[in-house]
């Protein structure tokens, strides 16, 4: 059964309308039903007891007092549990739900307590008492790398959790036939990703031993895998049940702690038991975007062409791996696009800190490369005299060619967001010619539309079409907020000729929905939704077939349109949507009509890109950020005034979400260059509350104008890629770009804050 994008980019009938989300109502009216809202009789509440200490062993937790608390069902400590590490990446499992024998940064888990009241558990909390050896701890990933560092692993020498090295042509001799070389070190900071709903879990047991979970998750069936490896139970054992989600940006693909604290606890007592996190645990003790030390080194040619890069980077991972390989590997593979670089030198490592877990958050590990290579080519731009966006232009990659690391792009519109992104921008008025304090800036980026290099990433869909005409839909697909329900409910309609309200989705229950690896790399519409087409297509070829038989042509003949099942040729010989299936109902087939589909990139499987080359996503997405922005030198304040982003997403399935996505990432990368870090001091968050955290709010937010380039991609649903995380990608380099086209400084190191331009601009004069 073939899929993807059609040849011509046809009138559609529901993909490609401005459709409001499907929960839009209820959301608005406070209607929804995220995690934390949910409650059974006989609930137990529950509190997590954390590590005060950077590096410490354990020697005893006395849980006495604890367990004396009125209210107080149950408490344990790490040598109560299963001794069952986990991880969402296989290869990198280095966690215990609670930490056993030591902990590893302050906010590690230690010891946790259920109890009829969350006062009470707040109190048996205070009451555990805990015996600790301190041990040395390390928070310089540059200084942990170093022989004779404090050793956080102890299987893990140097403290290098991860490496990649790869080398693609022969960098040495392009340095050589170089015209230029060019040397830049950067760095970026921790970043938070902020989601207004917290983490939170709530378990219950049925008699037959049966967990079940309700967990603001993005991946409902890697959190079964995991929940049952450190519960030491069969995944049959095992129920995920997705909620609501209120935002996940990467942060909600890990098991945490409360997960399996809920359902142990629950198998324990054998009743309900919630926990939910506070906005410093979210701060402190989940995942944040790693920072990096990056070092770059381009060759160039006079003609502005790019000969080689190499690069040397440093992760701070924190106490533990999370994504680690994978996100050093996206690091790597995607430098590489959306320019032409024939020859690359990148070496990669992932170094555990007595500090916050890194983990996958928008761009995974792609925006600090990205902001080190767009900002190091404009400083190449001003030294060879090439225009930025010319420069880019020259060396922009286009669909069909060969790739060094044998990436297959079938569809690139990467050269149309530059002319498009500064058109908008108003680059030929405004670049190098506004007064002073004013200037504008842009930056390009490529990211994968779902990745294919593991296991365990086929996505399923089911698809049946009842008595009434109605059409029930069952999906795996983890919907987190970006609308993930209404574009596969758009495709599904579209395929089957009927309208949205036809549609009846229920996803995201491991239980009853079909396997699907939840929502990261942004593949949810290319994966999820080519399922569920060709669930539609197979649904809709049983009733073609007896369509066809009844009116004795072929079912090659019919069309599936506005309710109606018509000749082609004649539109008018055909019947409605509901006779139709009365006809198929008559001819004594199977009711209802059920359709099944499963789709899985095309990509060697099982494949590791820390290896081998070799595809990495089934399409690749392209953009270009352009920014305009103010600087004020008196108190070194940067607005920025208008945001454009122009997006090749394929076909947009709904043009209204993708805005919405690409709007949310141009304030996110924002927060990425102006305000946002995760400050720590010896291993201690200092700000982890939204009252000390800088996020960019609604006064902070510019004009953007969104604009959809559209490239109609073979593979993709309809021809649709990804849109939005892609776009966090280069809004931050867009910007220290444009703040240098301003106050002609150069900042390599994020955020750009206040003080850092007021120190600049007095060393500049």
């Amino acid at each position: 059964m073939t899929i993807g994008g059609d040849i011509k980019m046809r009138e559609l009938d529901i993909v490609g309308k401005r459709t409001p989300m499907l929960d839009a109502w209820e959301k608005a009216t406070g209607k929804a039903k995220y995690t934390d809202d949910l409650s059974f009789p006989g609930m137990l509440f529950g509190k997590i007891l954390r590590s005060p200490l950077p590096h410490a062993k354990i020697l005893q937790v006395d849980l006495t007092e604890a367990l004396k608390v009125p209210g107080v069902k149950d408490a344990i400590s790490g040598k109560d549990i299963p001794k069952r590490k986990y991880g969402i990446v296989p290869k990198a499992k280095d966690e215990y739900a609670l930490a056993i024998e030591k902990v590893r940064y302050i906010g590690d888990e230690v010891a946790a307590v259920v109890a009829t009241s969350i006062e009470a558990a707040e109190e048996a909390i205070s009451k555990i008492r805990v015996e600790y050896e301190e041990l040395p701890a390390v928070f310089d990933p540059l200084e942990a790398m170093k022989p004779g560092a404090p050793i956080i692993h102890e299987e893990v020498p140097n403290n290098i959790s991860a490496t990649i090295r790869k080398e693609f042509g022969n960098v040495a001799k392009a340095f050589e036939e170089s015209d230029f070389l060019f040397e830049d070190t950067f760095q970026t900071q921790p970043v938070n990703h902020c989601p207004l709903e917290p983490q939170a879990a709530l378990a219950m047991v049925d008699h037959q031993g049966k967990v079940t979970l309700w967990s603001s998750t993005q991946i409902p069936f890697f959190l079964r895998r995991n929940l049952a490896t450190t519960l030491d139970i069969p995944e049959s054992k095992v129920r995920i049940i997705k909620p609501k989600v209120g935002g996940g940006f990467g942060q909600k693909i890990d098991l945490y702690a409360k997960d399996f604290c809920a359902a142990f606890f629950a198998m324990r007592t054998g009743r309900p038991v919630k926990f939910v996190y506070d906005r410093e645990e979210v701060f402190t003790c989940t995942r944040q975007r790693h920072p990096m030390h990056i070092y770059l080194k381009t060759g160039m040619k006079k003609d502005g062409t790019i000969l080689a890069q190499q690069f040397r980077v440093v992760a701070d991972g924190g106490a533990y791996n999370s994504t680690a390989p994978l996100m050093i590997t996206l690091a790597c593979f995607f430098i590489m696009l959306p320019y032409r670089i024939e020859n690359l030198l990148f070496e990669g490592y992932h170094v555990y800190t007595n500090k916050p877990v890194g983990g996958a958050m928008r761009g995974h590990g792609i925006p600090q490369v990205r902001f080190a290579v767009e900002t190091q080519l404009d400083i190449i731009a001003e030294k060879i005299g090439i225009d930025p966006l010319e420069l880019r232009l020259k060396n922009a990659f286009q669909a069909g060619e060969p790739h060094p690391a044998k990436l297959l792009v079938q569809s690139c519109g990467f050269s149309e967001t530059l002319r498009k992104a500064a058109e908008a921008i108003g680059w030929k008025e405004k670049r190098g010619k506004l007064p002073f304090g004013r200037g504008v800036g842009l930056a390009g980026a490529s990211f994968p539309s779902g990745v294919s290099n593991m296991s365990h990433i086929s996505s399923g869909a089911i698809v049946k079409i009842e008595r009434d005409g109605s059409v029930s839909l069952l999906t795996g697909a983890a919907d987190i907020g970006q609308g993930a329900e209404t574009v596969i409910s758009q495709i599904v309609a579209e395929e089957l000729g009927v309208q949205l309200e036809d549609i009846r989705i229920t996803a995201a229950d491991t239980e009853i929905t079909p396997l699907d690896p939840g929502t990261f790399g942004s593949g949810v519409t290319l994966r999820a939704g080519n399922a569920a087409r060709m669930a539609a297509r197979s649904a809709k070829e049983k009733l073609l077939e007896a369509i066809a038989e009844k009116m004795e042509v072929t079912p090659g003949e019919l069309e599936m349109k506005n309710r109606r099942v018509f000749l082609k040729e004649n539109p008018e010989q055909g019947f409605s949507f509901e006779e139709a299936i009365k006809i198929y109902q008559y001819s004594d087939r199977p009711m209802p009509i059920i359709g099944r589909g499963s789709y899985f990139p095309p990509a060697k499987e099982p494949t590791t890109l820390l290896r081998e080359d070799g595809n990495f996503s089934p399409a690749y997405s392209f953009m270009t950020q352009a920014a305009e922005v103010e600087v004020d030198p008196k108190t070194g304040r940067v607005k920025v005034l208008k945001m454009v982003t122009a997006h090749d997403c394929g076909r947009a399935i709904n043009p209204m979400l993708v805005e919405g996505q690409l709007e949310g990432s141009v304030v996110g990368g924002m927060g990425q260059a102006l305000y946002e870090n995760v400050m720590t001091e010896r291993g201690q968050v200092l700000n982890p509350s939204f009252l000390d955290y800088g996020i960019p709010t609604a006064m902070e937010t510019p004009s953007i104008t969104s604009i959809e380039v559209e490239t109609n991609d073979p593979e993709g649903p309809f021809g649709a890629k990804e849109s939005g995380e892609g776009t966090q990608l280069s809004p931050a380099p867009a910007i220290i770009n444009a703040i240098y086209d301003a106050i002609g400084v150069r900042f390599r190191d994020l955020p750009v804050t206040p003080d850092k331009v007021l120190k600049a601009l007095e060393k500049k004069n």
